[in-house]
């Protein structure tokens, strides 16, 4: 039998469905009491009906958006009187829509895509928002006591001359790697209901700590702080809902005296969309030019100029994949890709397994190309 299908009830059946329906009981548990259950076939159940439960009023938080959209499409059209000429019929069908009084309509409006993936992790729809100047998780949180590269790079060079390593350094192929990373929201609803200011800030660390012969040195630490505005978007395509957009501000360095010092900023549009257990991010950005003092003048021409993240998460488990590129044919057709799995294991962490091959996987390599892997684990809240 198939699913019915909210989008085509009248708004006023969708609006005046029951409590029950129109907001869903809470989720059976979180992930976190999902993941502390010990039998296997139970704690799989707990992850199944928690994470369904999610889909379904996601889906029916759409059907009410789309709903009210059409009710206000019709407002405007009725608006438009036919012996009105051209420019008045356009200014009253925009005051219909625009010059909403309908509480019911505003906030079917503005809880689109509640309790989705994006909707989750940047509290997109109204009823979604927890306030400002609250820690949040933004990238993964892990340690990865084991982190392997195919290629160490051990003379680390860039095409300006003070940024250049003449004599090798002694590095272990095997490290380990850990990242921290939140984010907190300065300031929400800017513009009427939509629009929030966030900041961010990412550390991720490179440690040689079977290096014993160095005494276990830090090899490379890449700081990321970055600031960006957000707004809630409410549109299809191809079976996607798009949720947001958004723009900002992103600084990323290494922290470190030349010739190993990197950095570079960047100004970063940003595009989601998710449906059901995926999402996924898309990331053009532009580099701001540092003059003559560059340490990595070609660094766009390594780790590209935007990226992409598909996310897909099911039963406690979180997949994702990150893909750079160059967006430039031939020799200078560059890039990167990284894999990262994360799985439940008790009810604070998950294992945590990363794949990388590409160009970058830290500053210092930003035009290194070689493979890691890393093993370890990571927070649980993490999407």
């Amino acid at each position: 039998m198939s699913r019915p299908s909210f989008a085509c009830l009248p708004l006023s059946l969708t609006l005046a469905l029951p409590v029950a329906a129109q907001d869903p009981a809470p989720v059976p548990s979180t992930p976190e009491a999902c993941a502390a259950i010990e039998t296997d076939a139970t704690r799989l159940a707990c992850y199944d009906s928690l994470y369904r439960e999610r889909v379904d009023a996601t889906r029916i938080a759409d059907a009410q958006a789309q709903a009210a959209r059409a009710t206000l499409q019709q407002k405007a059209e009725e608006a438009a009187s036919d012996d009105a000429g051209t420019v008045e019929r356009s200014r009253r069908r925009l005051g219909a829509i625009f010059r909403n009084d309908d509480p019911m309509l505003q906030e079917a409006l503005a809880n689109a895509g509640k309790g989705s993936l994006l909707d989750s992790r940047w509290e997109l729809a109204r009823d979604s928002k927890l306030g400002i100047l609250q820690l949040r998780g933004y990238k993964p949180v892990y340690l990865l006591p084991v982190f392997w590269t195919s290629d160490t790079n051990r003379t680390p060079h860039s095409p300006n001359p003070d940024n250049t390593v003449v004599v090798p350094q002694d590095l272990d192929n095997t490290e380990s790697k850990f990242q921290l990373s939140f984010k907190t929201k300065f300031a929400e609803n800017l513009f009427g209901d939509n629009g929030d200011l966030w900041g961010a800030y990412t550390q991720s660390s490179r440690w040689q700590t079977f290096n014993s012969d160095e005494s276990r040195p830090f090899r490379e630490t890449n700081y990321e702080p970055e600031v960006f505005l957000l707004f809630r978007n409410n549109y299809s395509v191809a079976g996607w809902k798009g949720r947001m957009a958004g723009i900002g501000v992103n600084h990323q360095s290494n922290g470190r005296g030349d010739p190993l010092s990197r950095s570079w900023n960047r100004v970063i549009a940003t595009v989601g969309l998710d449906r059901d257990n995926w999402a996924l991010v898309l990331r053009p950005w532009w580099r701001i030019p540092d003059g003559n003092d560059d340490d990595n003048p070609d660094i766009e021409d390594y780790i590209g100029r935007g990226d992409a993240m598909l996310t897909y998460a099911r039963n406690g488990h979180l997949f994702t994949v990150l893909g750079r590129h160059t967006l430039r044919g031939g020799e200078q057709s560059r890039g990167a890709i990284q894999l990262d799995w994360g799985f439940p294991i008790s009810r604070s962490f998950r294992g945590h397994v990363q794949a990388f091959h590409g160009y970058g996987e830290s500053l210092i390599d930003y035009n290194h190309r070689a493979t890691y892997l890393g093993v370890g684990i990571s927070l649980l809240d993490w999407y």
